[in-house]
């Protein structure tokens, strides 16, 4: 694992693919709490070796953790105060100009790129992700934040997976988002597992036929 640019606002991890040339680019963000690391390591698991992956660490340190990073500061799945608002903006505005920024620094460009998020990470895919001319979303355990009432001009196909018994991000926020979203007219995958707020191998099952197809 190697860093792809020194200059970027954000500490990412890149992974190259593993066949050499790329096809396409992953960009995956962690969930409130855990860092780039976290994620990193199921790189092997995703059983994608055409595809590099990026890795960027939260934008805020985290509150109760020397290790920890965060996107804004977590009230409840979907649930903003000002504070995180503040926050949220700050996270949106350097991510999205980040990605926007991708093609030059990868080769690749956005419609061979895809947004993947876990938790919190998942409620940035979508709010980044959704004005993005990506390849395609993917939201573990994830959930839409609730200021956003507006529907996207173009948003490219999401895929929602997500836990009965996630004791996190209740199960009722995922029903709410892809609800949300199909009246926005969003092309939106949604599959639920038996699980808790994880990632099982089953969820990387779909991520993997999501992208490949």
């Amino acid at each position: 694992m190697t860093q792809i640019d020194p200059n970027s606002p954000l500490d990412i991890i890149f992974v190259p693919a593993q066949t050499g040339n790329p096809i396409g680019t992953i960009v995956v963000l962690h969930g409130w709490g855990a860092n780039h690391d976290d994620l990193g390591e199921l790189v092997p698991y995703f059983k994608l070796p055409e595809y590099q992956f990026l890795f960027p660490n939260g934008t805020f340190d985290h509150e109760y953790s020397d290790t920890g990073k965060m996107w804004y500061s977590f009230t409840g799945a979907g649930q903003l105060n000002d504070r995180s608002l503040i926050q949220l903006a700050t996270s949106r505005e350097v991510l999205t100009t980040w990605i926007e920024s991708l093609p030059d620094s990868t080769g690749i460009p956005l419609d061979r790129t895809w947004i993947a998020g876990f938790s919190q990470g998942g409620a940035m895919t979508l709010e980044i992700g959704l004005d993005l001319p990506v390849a395609g979303l993917i939201v573990m355990s994830g959930y839409l934040h609730q200021n956003r009432s507006q529907p996207p001009q173009a948003a490219p196909p999401v895929s929602i997976v997500h836990g009965r018994q996630d004791d996190v991000v209740p199960i009722s926020a995922a029903r709410k988002s892809q609800e949300t979203l199909t009246q926005w007219g969003v092309d939106v995958q949604y599959q639920e597992f038996d699980m808790g707020h994880s990632i099982v191998p089953e969820v990387l099952e779909v991520v993997r036929n999501f992208v490949s197809k």
